[in-house]
């Protein structure tokens, strides 16, 4: 078996303990929804306004329902912002996962996010993350960012050919969402495409009924504890990753959100 880079499998039979839910159970009910393109639309767009909402955008899913049926403020950045979002969520749907398409599904989302030249690329800066006036997060050094994102599209390519039990599906996808946040390797999306490259790994170990998950939705309502599931330290090198397991358990939680 090949062994892993980046993705840290050392948590695993803690997970399969505390894990909170029967996943299994629970997944059954999302297989009882057809999948069509229609119904993909819709809840791709869910996922974008939940995801959004994390990152700031006052746009709720019943003012977007109202927007797009009426036709009124659809141009405006907050509405563009959801649009590119869903673009690339139904990019991911028709495509696998693999670097070249996260890179794209990241020049998608973050249209109106960066100027052109951040857009499906590595960051060419220091980054830096501030929260009432004092620094929250430092994402990867400059010198290894495009080092830790080849380890991770290594990882990405060895977990989608191994074969899972469902528990190692969810605890997997929950670890390349962190794993991705924490280098934090683009300009801005990183919280974005982290949540859909989650979501991508479940419906390609999984099938597509995965995309009706409701992992956003979770984390935009349990925001202050997504937030502190996921400060794992102040700086990529002193990440503590043995705090991972609360963030871990979120996405399980999904399940039980209609």
């Amino acid at each position: 078996m090949n062994r892993l880079k980046i993705i840290r499998s050392k948590y695993l039979d803690i997970y399969r303990k505390k894990q909170p839910i029967t996943l299994l159970k629970h997944f059954n009910k999302l297989k009882e929804r057809p999948v069509s393109i229609k119904s993909f639309g819709y809840w791709a767009a869910y996922s974008s306004v939940y995801s959004s909402m994390i990152e700031g955008n006052n746009i709720d899913f019943d003012t977007y329902l109202k927007f797009t049926a009426s036709g009124m403020n659809t141009n405006s950045k907050s509405m563009r912002e959801i649009e590119n979002l869903k673009d690339s969520y139904e990019y991911a749907y028709k495509h696998a996962l693999n670097k070249k398409n996260i890179f794209e599904a990241h020049r998608i989302l973050s249209k109106t996010l960066v100027d052109d030249k951040y857009r499906g690329t590595t960051r060419n800066k220091e980054v830096y993350i501030f929260g009432d006036g004092q620094l929250v997060y430092k994402g990867a050094k400059l010198n290894i960012v495009d080092n830790e994102m080849e380890k991770l599209f290594s990882d990405i390519a060895i977990l989608r050919k191994r074969e899972m039990s469902m528990t190692e599906v969810f605890y997997y996808a929950s670890m390349i969402h962190l794993t991705l946040v924490k280098i934090h390797p683009f300009a801005d999306g990183n919280g974005r495409i982290s949540r859909l490259v989650e979501k991508w790994f479940l419906a390609e170990k999984l099938g597509e009924n995965s995309w009706f998950i409701a992992s956003e939705k979770l984390y935009r309502t349990r925001i202050r504890s997504y937030y502190k599931n996921v400060d794992l330290g102040v700086d990529y090198e002193t990440n503590n990753f043995d705090l991972c397991i609360p963030f871990l358990k979120m996405l399980p939680m999904s399940l039980r959100i209609k």
